[in-house]
C-alpha cells in the first residue's frame, strides 16, 4: 500500500501540551452523567461498570455482580468472550469501516454465509444488516409495504418492537416508550395476544381457550378494522418480550401462518430478543414449525457489538430498489467480525444442549421457591418463559386476577418485582423488571454454569424471603 501520513507527521496544536483531565472517580462520573446525559435514559442504578468477564461484572467501586441481564440479552457468550474479542481486535487492526454502499467487506459476506446455515427455513436467503433492533424493524416495515403495496400492519397487544418512530408505533407493551411523541405512524392495528392476564382471564384458563379468543380477535380485526387486501404484515414476537416474557402458543402462530397464506399478508417474526439459541432453539419460531416471510434479528448474535438484520426470501427482497436500504454504519465491518465469531462459536458448540440443561435447572429452582410459601413463595403468581428467557410474575394488588393471596388482610405493595430486584442487587445479583405487570425477568448469558444458576437461585430465594418478611411485618 502507498505510504500515508501518520499521527506523528501531523503537527500538534499548542493546546496539546495541556491534556484534558478526564474524570475517573465514581462520584465525578455520576455527577457529569447527571448534568449532561439526557434524563430520557432510565437506569437501574448509577453504578459505573468497569470490567466484565463471563457473567461477572465489576463496578468502579469494586462491587462484583453476577449479571443475569446480559445487557438485555446481548452478551450471549458472556462479557469479553475471547473468540469475539480476538475477532474485534484483528478486524480493527485491518480495516475499521467499509461503507456498504461503496463496497463489500469479507466479514459482511462471510457473516451471510454463516447465517445461511442457521436459518429456520432455507427459503430465508436474502439479508440486510443495520445497527439496532429498532432500525431493523424500520427496514422490515419498508420491505413489507414495498412488496405487498399495502400500508396496514397488525401487531400484538403487549408486543415491543423498538423506540424509533416507526418501531414505536408498533410497540404495545408500555406507553412510556412513545407517550408525548405523537402522532405516531398511522395504519397500525392491535390484536389480542393469548396471554391470560392481558385477556382478563384466570391463570388456569386452558391454552386452547386463550388461542381461540386470540384467533377470534384477529379474525374480527380483519373484518372490522383492516381489510386483508389492505394489510401488509402481521408482526409477532415468538416470546413476547417487554410485555412479560410470554411464549406464543404454537397453535396461534400456525393459525397466523394460515391467515397470511390465505390473504397474501407477510408474517414478520421479531427474533431480536429471542433469536440465536436464547429459547432452546436457534430461533424461537422453530418451536412452532412455522416459516416466517421475514425475520428480524439483533442483540445476541454479535455479543455486544451494534448490529442487526433482516432476512427474507430473495423474491421479496428483490422488490427493493438499489438505495432504498442502507445507512452509514450498516453492517459495520468490526460488528460483522464480532457476529461472525459469535455465530461460529454457536455453530461449533452444543450451545442448545447447554441452554436447555440450564433452563431446566433454573425453572426447577424457581418453582421450588414459588412452592415455599413459608418463605415468600406465596407472593409469586407464575414462573414462565422459554429456554433462558424466564419471567417471575408476582401478585398485584391492582389486579382482580392476581391480587388474592394466602396471607389474610396483608396489603400487598404494587411493586413486588422491584422490591425483589433491589434485594437481589444488594446481594450482588443483577436482574431486570419488565411489563406493566409486576414481572421480574432473567436473561443471562447462554454460557452460564450450573454453579452460577445455583448462586442465582440462592440469592433469589433470600431476596424473596426478605421482601416477604417486610410485607408480613416480621
Amino acid at each position: 500500500m502507498p505510504s500515508v501520513a501518520t499521527t506523528s507527521e501531523i503537527p500538534l496544536l499548542p493546546s496539546a501540551s495541556k491534556s484534558l483531565p478526564l474524570t475517573t472517580s465514581t462520584q465525578g462520573l455520576q455527577g457529569i452523567a447527571d448534568k449532561h446525559i439526557t434524563k430520557g435514559l432510565g437506569r437501574l442504578r448509577d453504578h459505573v461498570f468497569k470490567e466484565g468477564k463471563g457473567l461477572r461484572v465489576l463496578t468502579t467501586e469494586n462491587q462484583r455482580l453476577l449479571d443475569f441481564t446480559s445487557g438485555i440479552g446481548v452478551t450471549s457468550l458472556g462479557h469479553a468472550h475471547p473468540d469475539v474479542t480476538a475477532a474485534i481486535i484483528a478486524q480493527a487492526q485491518s480495516i475499521i469501516h467499509v461503507q456498504c454502499a461503496i463496497g463489500l467487506s469479507e466479514p459482511y459476506v462471510q457473516l451471510v454465509e454463516s447465517l445461511l446455515t442457521m436459518m429456520p427455513d432455507p427459503s430465508l436467503d436474502s439479508f440486510f444488516f443495520w445497527n439496532s433492533g429498532s432500525e431493523a424493524i424500520e427496514a422490515a416495515i419498508k420491505v413489507a409495504r414495498t412488496k405487498t403495496r399495502r400500508n396496514n400492519i397488525v401487531v400484538m397487544q403487549g408486543g415491543y418492537h423498538g423506540r424509533t418512530s416507526g418501531a414505536a408505533a408498533l410497540t404495545r407493551s408500555k406507553t412510556s416508550f412513545f407517550k408525548g411523541t405523537g402522532p405516531l405512524m398511522p395504519c397500525v392495528y392491535t390484536t389480542p395476544f393469548p396471554y391470560w392476564h392481558a385477556m382478563g382471564l384466570p391463570k388456569e384458563t386452558p391454552e386452547e381457550v386463550l388461542v381461540e379468543q386470540a384467533i377470534l380477535g384477529i379474525e374480527n380485526l380483519l373484518q372490522q378494522q383492516t381489510a386483508p387486501e389492505d394489510t401488509a404484515a402481521i408482526f409477532l414476537e415468538p416470546v413476547i418480550g417487554e410485555g412479560g416474557y410470554v411464549p406464543t402458543p404454537p397453535a396461534y402462530t400456525q393459525h397466523l401462518r394460515q391467515l397470511c397464506d390465505k390473504h397474501g399478508i407477510m408474517l414478520v417474526v421479531d427474533e431480536i430478543q429471542t433469536g440465536f439459541c436464547r429459547t432452546g432453539k436457534t430461533f424461537a419460531i422453530e418451536h412452532s414449525g412455522v416459516r416466517p416471510d421475514l425475520m428480524v434479528f439483533a442483540k445476541g448474535f454479535a455479543n455486544g457489538m451494534p448490529i442487526s438484520g433482516i432476512v427474507t426470501r430473495s423474491e421479496i427482497m428483490s422488490a427493493m430498489q438499489p438505495g432504498s436500504l442502507g445507512g452509514t454504519y450498516s453492517g459495520n465491518v468490526v460488528a460483522c467480525a464480532a457476529a461472525l465469531a459469535t455465530t461460529r462459536y454457536m455453530r461449533t458448540h452444543d450451545i442448545l444442549g447447554h441452554v436447555n440443561a440450564r433452563s431446566e435447572q433454573t425453572f426447577k429452582g424457581l418453582r421450588e421457591i414459588q412452592a415455599d410459601t413459608e418463605n415468600g413463595g406465596w407472593m409469586i403468581e407464575e414462573v414462565r418463559g422459554q429456554g433462558l428467557m424466564i419471567a417471575i410474575e408476582f401478585k398485584d394488588p391492582k389486579s382482580k386476577l392476581t391480587g388474592k393471596h394466602s396471607r389474610g388482610d396483608i396489603t400487598l405493595p404494587g411493586n413486588l418485582n422491584t422490591l425483589v430486584q433491589n434485594a437481589c442487587y444488594d446481594r450482588g445479583l443483577l436482574v431486570l423488571t419488565t411489563s406493566i405487570y409486576p414481572v421480574l425477568r432473567l436473561i443471562p448469558a447462554l454460557i452460564l454454569s450450573e454453579d452460577e444458576v445455583d448462586e442465582m437461585l440462592n440469592t433469589m430465594k433470600e431476596a424473596v424471603k426478605e421482601v416477604a418478611k417486610a410485607v408480613e411485618g416480621k
